[in-house]
């Protein structure tokens, strides 16, 4: 099967929706019209990958009374600079979906207003980037280079580990990379060289890339769907690259939905090629329910969401008492020292390396 019409509800899924509940309330902050009767609708706006399964969603409503209206704004990237255009008025009560890359961008622009989440104690501090708790942390995941078993196998052929092996000419022509401009595991991969190489350093090694036949396209999807041999969609599309820019915890999604599901990954990850990526929800300045915004946001990190939450949009909870299934400790990896960089620094510098690197990649 197309792994990505399951992925565009998982791995595209990173890292389509339904009605949502809100549990537990708080008196409600001054985002809101004071004195007025609280909605029983909460809305959540998203980026296109937002999931959660219809018994979480159930029970959540079942407790609460609060149903969630799910408006889903396309990629990360667009969804956040929808809610730019329409600050103080927004489309809904709560965003889930920015990310480290994106913060500051959310931030500066003042569409959250500040919430500590019930139960935030159980998220480690290295998540809590903003410590005015303008956005909670939900989920996080390793941007990584992805290779196809079966290629390096046939070729008897070691697959790369590092940045420094995509380089080298064994790899030549092997590798397809996302647009920074256009896409997040894009942004993340070139946040990731530049963490790795420093910020004079970069430049050189992706010229190294280009050099050794990198090839850059505008989605992940396409990526990873179309370019990619080791996917299933890639073999459908007789994609010829075995070296892709997609997740840690692609392997996993193979497995799931194969048919048959395999009883080993087809997939790898290149664990030293990985950059974390952290997303957040914020309660959105304007809001309309802001107490039913702030009781949604203490859903997402309730333990229950949590550990619903790597199948449906195979990423990793942040919270300490979630347990991930079996399929992502069985085919998964754990990238113990992914490359990270502060938020304050991605703000400085996201725009003019993205410029720079389509000087030195599109032309």
């Amino acid at each position: 099967m197309n792994i990505k019409k399951a992925a565009a509800a998982a791995i595209v899924a990173a890292l389509g929706v339904t009605g949502l509940a809100a549990c537990g309330t708080d008196e409600a902050p001054a985002a809101g019209r004071s004195g007025a009767p609280a909605p029983k609708t909460v809305t959540l706006v998203s980026h296109d990958s937002f999931n959660a399964s219809k018994e979480v969603l159930a029970d959540f409503t079942e407790r609460t009374g609060f149903t969630v209206k799910v408006l889903k704004s396309g990629d990360a990237g667009e969804a956040v600079n929808k809610e730019i255009l329409t600050k103080g008025s927004p489309q809904g009560d709560v965003f889930f979906g920015v990310d480290n890359t994106l913060l500051s961008r959310a931030l500066d622009n003042g569409i959250f207003v500040p919430y500590e989440a019930k139960g935030l104690g159980r998220v480690p501090a290295a998540y809590q980037l903003d410590k005015e708790h303008r956005v909670t942390p939900i989920d996080s995941g390793d941007i990584c280079v992805n290779y196809d078993k079966k290629y390096f196998a046939d070729k008897k052929l070691a697959p790369p580990v590092t940045f420094d092996d995509l380089a080298k000419p064994a790899y030549k022509d092997l590798l397809v990379v996302e647009n920074p401009e256009r896409s997040s595991p894009g942004l993340g991969f070139l946040l990731g060289t530049a963490a790795k190489y420093g910020d004079d350093g970069w430049q050189d090694y992706w010229k190294k890339l280009k050099a050794n036949g990198v090839k850059t396209v505008d989605s992940w999807e396409l990526a990873y769907n179309q370019e990619f041999s080791g996917s299933a969609g890639g073999k459908q599309a007789k994609g010829d690259r075995p070296l892709v820019v997609s997740y840690a915890s692609s392997p996993p999604v193979e497995v799931l939905y194969g048919e048959p599901q395999p009883k080993v990954a087809p997939t790898g990850v290149s664990t030293g090629t990985c950059f974390r990526q952290t997303e957040f929800a914020g309660l959105l300045n304007g809001a309309k329910n802001p107490e039913g915004g702030k009781a949604l946001i203490d859903f997402l990190i309730s333990k229950e969401f949590q550990e619903d939450m790597p199948l449906q949009m195979f990423v990793n909870p942040v919270a300490k008492d979630a347990a991930l299934p079996e399929l992502f400790t069985k085919h998964g990896v754990v990238i113990e020292k992914p490359e990270t960089m502060a938020p304050q620094k991605i703000a400085e510098k996201r725009d003019p390396w993205i410029q720079q690197w389509s000087s030195l990649v599109l032309k």
